[in-house]
């Protein structure tokens, strides 16, 4: 689904030329969510984060910002990114086939972004009946009249070995986090909370990190970063639950204390 995240962004329907009515996708229907790769496999289409890299229209192709992304879910449905503004739609995948129909987005003045580039993308995803090409982690989608969209797969970045830049509370990126496996499920925590070091242990398993006691320097900076970071310390010394969807981690303390942080590509 997509998220609405400020008041300044009104929801559009995209406009009814740019769209080709679905009647089995009004219905929910689909089938299995899988294309056919040049070397004859099945490839999943249904179920991954496709990150948008090109659409191809009229013979021109545009690199798409980073940050455009498309996920086609097994209900039928579909949900994300034209670069700047969101978007969720139904779906109907069969075989070879993706169609995309009533598609809702966002509508945000974004600076730096080509407003041209995300209305060529929409026309391109929901022109009628696109043609599926999945091959080894790449996905191209092509319309009746010969446009293109070009998409890879990117997949969860691992706990473990990455650098977490904390998004939140705010640190203004200042804060980060590094857990290195040591044996089995334990691991060393190692980062900077906004202002001190910290070190700890930790046990990961199922979902959950249960996290020792927080060993830090002892400097002091401004309140701001202070304040951050007696919230990021609060998360020490107990069990909370982890979620990572794509690039971002997603920490939950037991009282509802919540930490986000983004990898470092």
């Amino acid at each position: 689904m997509v998220m609405y995240r400020q008041k300044q962004r009104t929801i559009m329907t995209v406009a009814a030329a740019a769209l080709v009515p679905l009647a089995a996708a009004c219905g929910g229907e689909h089938a299995a969510g899988g294309s056919t790769s040049a070397d004859g496999e099945a490839q999943e289409v249904t179920g991954v984060h496709w990150a948008i890299d090109s659409v191809t229209t009229g013979g021109e192709r545009r690199q798409v910002p980073q940050g455009a992304h498309l996920t086609l879910t097994a209900d039928g449905t579909a949900e994300g990114s034209y670069g700047c503004n969101d978007f969720h739609a139904k779906a109907s995948v069969d075989g070879g086939r993706v169609r995309l129909s009533d598609a809702r987005s966002t509508e945000i003045a974004c600076v730096g972004r080509s407003a041209d580039l995300e209305k060529s993308l929409a026309r391109a995803l929901t022109a009628g009946p696109l043609t599926a090409k999945a091959d080894h982690g790449r996905l191209t989608l092509t319309t009746a009249g010969g446009d293109t969209v070009r998409l890879s797969e990117r997949r969860d970045a691992p706990l473990h070995g990455t650098t977490w830049t904390v998004t939140s509370p705010g640190t203004a990126g200042r804060a980060h986090l590094v857990f290195d496996r040591s044996a089995g499920n334990t691991a060393t925590v190692t980062g900077r909370l906004g202002c001190n070091r910290v070190t700890a242990r930790a046990t990961v398993g199922d979902g959950r990190i249960t996290l020792g006691p927080a060993t830090t320097t002892r400097m002091m900076c401004e309140d701001s970063l202070m304040d951050a970071e007696k919230r990021l310390t609060g998360l020490f010394d107990q069990r909370i639950e982890y979620r990572i969807d794509q690039r971002t981690l997603t920490l939950t303390s037991a009282n509802g204390e919540t930490v986000r942080a983004v990898a470092e590509r």
